[in-house]
């Protein structure tokens, strides 16, 4: 059971390194050569290059979350045992601040690098097209919302067995198309942590809407897709309990 349970973690750590470190690093890397950048669409794709690649890499062994959001959403779908909530999300976030560091190190290594916003989040003064509060917050709770509904949808009983990583890549890679201007996008707790910590303490003030607006959009869609694959939920727990019977 503990084999078990770290074997999780470890994957929920890699797999939020990985798109913290590849999506972000994108973002910050990128921009120090604006003449070779690859712009809006090449962050957007990296992102969802990171969870497609993390999905096929480690989802068959922690269920490849990456998100504190994401984690909660599936709780509320009845899809995330409770035991695995905390320890997802601490490993999560702690896999967000290592990546985070390691590319602060690497940037810092040019010569006359100026962080800037780090590739952290923000709204108003420090929304990239200077969008207020509410629209920050409006934009990342529906964002998150259907980043869930797509994931809950493609995992479920009846959808297309072994593909789900591709639509749920795509599906981030479009959330970012639409919201890299409003926010930068977070739709991710611990994606949002992480260069915060690094980008200053303005960032971090306002960290709060990047935690509480992508948990409230995930747990709305949990609670949504829990009603609408209802049947599906039974059908699996008749299943498992004529099994066990027999």
């Amino acid at each position: 059971m503990q084999d078990d349970m770290a074997r999780r973690i470890s994957a929920e750590f890699f797999g939020t390194f990985w798109l913290t470190l590849g999506g972000c690093g994108a973002a910050v890397l990128s921009a120090a050569f604006p003449a070779v950048g690859i712009g809006l669409l090449g962050v957007a794709f990296a992102f969802g290059l990171t969870v497609l690649t993390m999905a096929y890499a480690v989802g068959h062994i922690s269920g490849g979350h990456f998100n504190p959001a994401v984690t909660l959403g599936l709780w509320a779908a009845n899809r995330c045992a409770s035991k695995h909530v905390l320890p997802y999300i601490i490993a999560q976030v702690i896999g967000a601040v290592v990546a985070a560091g390691i590319l602060w190190l690497i940037a810092s290594g040019k010569p006359g690098w100026v962080p800037a916003g780090f590739a952290a989040n923000g709204y108003g003064e420090l929304s990239p097209g200077k969008y207020g509060l509410t629209a920050c917050l409006i934009t990342e709770l529906v964002m998150t919302f259907f980043f869930l509904f797509i994931i809950i949808g493609t995992t479920s009983k009846g959808a297309a067995a072994g593909f789900a990583g591709i639509p749920i890549g795509l599906a981030l890679t479009l959330i970012h198309l639409v919201s890299i201007p409003v926010t930068n996008t977070s739709v991710n707790p611990a994606r949002s942590t992480g260069p915060a910590l690094f980008a200053g303490t303005e960032y971090i003030g306002q960290l709060w809407l990047f935690w509480v607006a992508p948990i409230v959009g995930a747990m709305v869609a949990g609670a949504l897709t829990r009603w609408m694959y209802e049947q599906d939920t039974l059908i699996e727990t008749v299943v498992v309990e004529e099994r066990r019977i027999a």
